[in-house]
Formats: C-alpha cells, structure tokens, sequence
C-alpha cells in the first residue's frame, strides 16, 4: 500500500508541475517555505557561495541555470550567453565545479540546428578554459535529438562533453551500447519524468534493476560513469563492483542532488570517493523543485511542515 501511495502522491505532484495556480503560489513562497535546501537561490552569487561551501567540504559540483522551453530565438541565444559567463566564472573563481544544461533551454523545440549551435558554444568555449559540460536528458521524446546533438559535438572534436541516459526507459541499455565505441562520459540517473508504460518501466524495482544493469555495463566498458542516485544499495553494489572489477577510482564518481542525503556524500568523500553535489540555481527554479519532490515524496513533506509553521 505504501509503494501505491507513494506512486499517487508522485504523479500528482509532477502533474502539479504544471498547474499555474499551484506554480503562483509555489514560486512565491516556495524557497523561503524550505525549496531552498534543494535550489542554491535565484542569483549567480548566492550559486558561487554555495559551490564553495561544497568545494570546501571535499565535495564536487555542477551547477544548471534553472529553465527550459524558451519561445524566440533570442531567448536561447541569451541563455547560451548566461551559460558561457558561468563557465568563465566558475574558471575565474577556480571552483571544482562544472554546468550541466538542458537542450530545450537552449532552443531545441524551436530546431535541433538552434540548440546545437548555441550548445556548441558554450562546449567551444569550456574545452578552451579546460573545464566541462553535462546535456541533461529530458522527456522520452527529445532522447533522439539530445544524443544526435552529442555526436555531434564529439564527431566535430569537442571531447569536453557528457550526456545522460535514463534507467527508466526501456531504450537506455541499446542507447548505452551504441554510445559505448565514443567512450563518452555518461551520467546514469533513474529518471525524473512522468512516462507512459510502452516507453518506460512503471515499477520501481524493474527501474532499479535497469539501472544496475546499465551501470556494470559502463564500468566494465571505457569512458567515464558518473553513477547519479541516492539509493545507498545501489552504491555500495558500484563501490563492490569497481572492486571486484579493479575498476580504478578515477573512472566514475557518485552524483547527488543539493539537499538531499548529504551526510551520505561527506561519508562517500571521505572514504575516498569523488562526489559532485547538482547545486542549481536562477530565478526559473519551479519545475526542477517539483521534480525533486515527485522522486521523493518526502521532500514534500518537508515543505508542507515548513508551511505549516509559518
């Protein structure tokens, strides 16, 4: 009864993602109401402080300039403008800490030719300041078009890019052994969106064990695996694996979100392991919020308590 309430509980809150009451009432009261723990505030300042505080805890980080669907040209361009500033600050600032990006942020339902021109850009010009960028994954139906725009990047020599697959589709373990001759660096998360049946597995533990098998597949092949959850099974099942396999340390990291099982990435660090906190930030940072509350309905419990004792 648990698993089924907590699957209600998560559909409804992912459907509220895109409810413009709730999102009013949310992106006014949401990060002094507790979505702070989860959002490194709205300004690329108050990110800075935040990916340092990280830094100096041992940890890892990469940062997203919250948003997605953009409407004109322009707009994209502008967002890829934002995208190369916070790369050349995070340089300046010589912060261990990258971007991760989404491609409809950058233009992609106005053409795949616009947001591969404006990603390219950002790519170009981090490879020439020696640091990184991450294509998020987004829904199902632009998997085709973000892996084509990452082969395209590599094919042209950018080699300072990774990409994401998804455990919960069932296409993720062909993608994987296609993606596999470019030894690419690979994010591997669960999967953050709502999806049909016929396109992603509807139960947990069949997500949990396609994640696994996604992930034995990229340690033992080439490339880099940055092993993306929170499930603690699962990573101490990486950590055995790598040992088993004589896997070195420098070929994955753990990856986990800002705000959530903290003490779990300040124990993997200190045992030795690179771990990178996602820190986003910017004014746009509804969606993301309500994402992180459908992965773990607890989440929402959280704000609701702080709602409550206001």
């Amino acid at each position: 009864m648990e698993i089924n309430a907590n699957a209600v509980l998560r559909k409804g809150i992912l459907a509220a993602a895109d409810n413009p009451t709730v999102r009013r009432v949310v992106s006014k009261h949401g990060l002094r109401l507790g979505g702070s723990r989860f959002v490194a505030g709205e300004t690329a300042d108050e990110c800075v402080r935040v990916l340092r505080s990280l830094n100096d805890q041992g940890l890892y980080a990469n940062t997203t300039l919250l948003g997605e669907g953009v409407r004109a040209e322009a707009q994209a361009r502008e967002v890829a403008d934002g995208y190369v500033e916070l790369v050349e600050r995070i340089v300046d600032e010589s912060l261990r800490a990258n971007v991760a990006l989404k491609l409809t942020h950058l233009g992609l339902e106005l053409g795949e030719e616009v947001a591969y021109e404006n990603v390219r850009r950002v790519v170009e010009r981090a490879q020439e300041l020696g640091s990184f960028v991450r294509i998020d994954m987004e829904q199902s139906t632009y998997v085709d078009a973000t892996l084509r725009t990452y082969r395209r990047l590599r094919d042209a020599g950018l080699d300072t890019v990774g990409v994401v697959l998804q455990a919960y589709l069932y296409r993720s373990e062909r993608d994987l052994e296609e993606l596999l001759p470019l030894q690419p660096n690979l994010r591997l998360v669960k999967g953050a969106y709502l999806e049909p049946p016929d396109v992603a597995y509807p139960k947990k533990v069949d997500v949990d064990s396609a994640y696994v098998r996604l992930l034995e597949t990229a340690l033992r092949a080439g490339g880099y695996t940055a092993i993306a959850t929170h499930d603690e099974a699962i990573v101490e099942h990486a950590i055995r694996f790598a040992d088993e396999h004589a896997i070195r340390r420098d070929r994955f990291e753990f990856q986990m979100l800002y705000g959530v099982r903290a003490q779990l990435q300040l124990d993997l660090a200190a045992r030795g392991y690179k771990v990178l906190v996602a820190t986003p930030f910017g004014p746009e940072w509804y969606p993301y919020l309500m994402r992180r509350l459908g992965e773990r309905p607890a989440n929402a419990l959280f704000l609701l308590r702080n709602l409550v004792r206001r």
